[in-house]
């Protein structure tokens, strides 16, 4: 029998690049976003190309009918994929608090629930791990995006919380922050943000992304971080003072302003 991974978001972006760097290693797949197309086209593929089972899954994690019917699939999954996301711009306050509570619903509470059921049984197996995606944004605050920046904070210091609780209990299954800088997918265009106003050299391509977790999974790394670029960030981040940085992060603000 070929394990099983459950990946959300999966109908675009970094969640199709798991979900084909996955299925390349013979997992069959649950895929999870709300465009049903877009899922099918994909599982379609996914089963041609690798052999594998692929089911669709549309559901909305931001709702409770949509939590409760993709948690119900995840008693048997060996990988959890919590990918799904978005961003918004603009100052908190200036920003309708909807759009502000959906992003807390989708990192959030739909990354502490589907990452709850599925460790019950990784647990009860000893065997299995979770990829939270994550962003460099989590070390960090910007003006204009700080609940995306609080959410993603808050997703990497859960993973840690899980992760020290496995391993206190010498467990074998593996959580994984991933925390990506920019890369090019469709997650800026939605937010209405032209690529251009960030050099070239920031971006990162899918599938090094995926390819960089996937490897850190196999080797139980906490914290993975794409590109050598982000990683000194990121040192640069944890050892900076927060003067400092609230002055950079200002900066930035009136740049892209400007740009």
């Amino acid at each position: 029998m070929r394990p099983l991974a459950a990946i959300t978001g999966a109908s675009a972006g970094l969640g199709v690049e798991f979900a084909r760097q996955i299925a390349a290693r013979g997992y069959d797949l649950l895929l999870i976003a709300r465009r049903l197309d877009r899922l099918e086209s994909l599982s379609a593929e996914l089963t041609r190309q690798y052999s594998i089972t692929a089911h669709a899954v549309a559901a909305d994690l931001t709702s409770e009918e949509g939590l409760a019917l993709v948690e119900e699939r995840l008693d048997s999954v060996d990988l959890l994929v919590n990918n799904a996301g978005f961003g918004t711009l603009g100052k908190f306050a200036n920003s309708t608090i909807e759009s502000q509570v959906e992003m807390h619903r989708l990192h959030v509470m739909a990354t502490l629930r589907l990452s709850h059921r599925a460790l019950r049984g990784m647990i009860e197996r000893n065997r299995g791990g979770i990829i939270n995606v994550s962003s460099v944004a989590g070390f960090w605050q910007a003006p204009g995006s700080i609940s995306y920046c609080a959410t993603k904070h808050w997703i990497n210091s859960f993973t840690e919380g899980l992760a020290l609780e496995l391993r206190s209990s010498g467990s074998a299954v593996h959580v994984q922050a991933l925390c990506p800088g920019y890369t090019i997918t469709e997650f800026h265009q939605s937010m209405g943000w032209d690529r251009s106003h960030i050099p070239s050299w920031l971006w990162m391509q899918a599938a090094e992304v995926v390819a960089a977790s996937l490897d850190g999974l196999d080797r139980g790394k906490l914290f993975v971080i794409p590109g050598w670029k982000y990683k000194l960030a990121v040192m640069f981040m944890e050892w900076t003072p927060r003067s400092i940085l609230h002055r950079l992060a200002a900066g930035q603000q009136r740049a892209l302003k400007r740009a």
